[in-house]
């Protein structure tokens, strides 16, 4: 009988050593199980990281190559790399179920029984030894490496508990309690942020590493542990905290270097995959793919930005975020004015920012500046740089003095002193009343979008006020209420009455 083809209700129903000898069942490591099933689902074309967008062809690999070699691995990257999530998938290429001596702590093979514990019951029960199924979910443990962290947490302690209440010396092994990483034994264990593991605690993983054993208060034991090893750890420059022991690092057979999106589109693709969105939302906020490109540009501007620190990274969890709340203040607009469903407006970028100041971190000029004035300045960027893709450059305009300038209708307008004031909780007809007023706003929308629908020919309006204030062609102002836009000389010399202390944003 084929041990892997039998199926998992039957499988389920074999309960003593005995039985299970009478399958063709052999013992492997957890590396050659890794490997076994990885060459299955690569012959098989099937990608065991679904949802893992943006390392096809880079991190994935890497990661194939690891497995198939059998190494332990650590992922080096920044924050909100999708390292730990690609930890937990390795799961996925374990066996669905494995036999376990019935009542091991550490899930003793049948076969190769590792502990006192199991050896004892096969000595004593012989071919009646039960045995338990511990499905592929239940092998994987995780720790986050934090600097209270101890030898026992990890690896093992004396319990005077239980020698006391089983009555044993302390010269007895069965008075140890192991710790997370006996425990793991057969399975996958994953610390991360290991850099921040202190030091002596590093040292003690150097033997389970290399060579498979453990030591526990003196006690001569050879645990030969069967543990896919997995870490994770941010580059070491990035914290004071602590960095990787040099001999640790040594053990590490590969390092996997992760990093952010790489494009706009895979960036949408994470972000519409891990945004917590509810279904009523969804079905009654609509969003433009234009909007969808702008918060992803957000991202990209605040990699970039002279305020942001490199070093600590720009999480995928801000874009996540960002789009969370700019579809909830399109859905709070919809629900003060009562309406049955709305369309996302460059006003409803007011609910952004509590989502960008929250998640970067700012060297000392950023600091200075203040995290609202950086988040607005990282939102105007990204306008900024979408603007040309929709509409004639300005800069190139200003250079071409003698072609025809598409924006001045629209300018000379505002040079007159007119104003509008666009509000965050303006209903579909007052947003449209308002844009509508402007000359020369309508046609050059037209003009250049003019097959789209309605509704983005409006948002790309309003998107059109907001790129021409970048590129300092016009000023805008933040109001309590919403946004003023001006004539750019004439804002010089006053300020808008609801918030005269207020500078230009974005």
């Amino acid at each position: 009988m084929n041990y892997y083809d039998i199926p998992t209700d039957k499988l389920l129903k074999i309960k003593t050593l005995g039985e299970l000898k009478s399958t063709s069942y052999e013992p492997i490591s957890i590396k050659e199980e890794l490997r076994k099933n990885l060459i299955k689902n690569l012959q098989a074309k099937k990608n065991i990281f679904e949802g893992i967008w943006g390392y096809e062809d880079t991190v994935i690999p890497d990661i194939e190559r690891a497995i198939l070699a059998k190494h332990n691995i650590n992922f080096l990257g920044l924050r909100g790399q999708a390292k730990t999530r690609i930890a937990r998938m390795m799961t996925h290429l374990l066996d669905e179920y494995i036999p376990v001596l019935a009542g091991s702590d550490l899930n003793d093979d049948p076969f190769k029984p590792l502990s006192r514990y199991g050896k004892d019951q096969i000595e004593e029960h012989g071919d009646q030894t039960p045995i338990t199924w511990m499905h592929r979910s239940e092998r994987y443990t995780e720790k986050l490496a934090t600097p209270d962290v101890t030898i026992a947490d990890l690896i093992g302690d004396v319990d005077p508990i239980k020698a006391a209440s089983l009555k044993l010396p302390y010269s007895d092994e069965r008075v140890i309690h192991y710790g997370l990483i006996p425990r793991s034994h057969r399975a996958i264990f994953v610390i991360n942020e290991l850099p921040d593991l202190q030091a002596r605690i590093q040292v003690a993983l150097f033997n389970i590493l290399q060579e498979g054993d453990i030591q526990i208060r003196g006690f001569k034991l050879r645990l030969p542990l069967d543990v896919q090893f997995v870490f994770t750890a941010n580059p070491e420059d990035y914290t004071n905290r602590g960095s990787i022991v040099t001999p640790l690092k040594d053990r590490i057979d590969s390092q996997i270097i992760t990093h952010y999106p790489k494009s706009i589109d895979i960036g949408k693709k994470i972000t519409e995959q891990e945004a917590n969105l509810e279904a009523v939302q969804k079905d009654t906020v609509i969003v433009f793919d234009l909007m969808k490109d702008l918060i992803e540009q957000i991202a990209f501007e605040a990699r970039d930005s002279e305020y942001v620190d490199a070093k600590s990274g720009v999480s995928a969890r801000l874009t996540i975020s960002a789009y969370e709340n700019l579809i909830s203040a399109a859905e709070r607009r919809r629900l003060i004015n009562a309406e049955k469903a709305t369309h996302v407006r460059i006003a409803d970028m007011i609910g952004v920012l509590p989502a960008i100041t929250g998640k970067v971190e700012l060297v000392y000029e950023g600091e200075q500046e203040g995290p609202g004035i950086v988040a607005q300045n990282l939102v105007g960027k990204a306008i900024r740089k979408l603007f040309i893709e929709y509409f004639p450059d300005p800069e190139q305009l200003r250079k071409n003095k003698e072609g025809k300038n598409p924006y001045k209708e629209i300018t000379d307008w505002f040079e007159k002193g007119n104003m509008i004031d666009l509000l965050h909780d303006f209903d579909a007809k007052g947003y449209e009343t308002e844009l509508m007023q402007i000359p020369g706003l309508k046609e050059l929308v037209v003009d250049q979008h003019g097959k789209q629908s309605k509704e983005f020919q409006l948002f790309l309006m309003e998107f059109a006020l907001h790129g021409l204030a970048e590129y300092s062609m016009l000023s805008k102002h933040k109001l309590e209420r919403g946004m003023q836009f001006k004539d750019l000389l004439s804002s010089m010399f006053s300020m808008p009455e609801d918030d005269a202390n207020d500078e230009d944003i974005y």
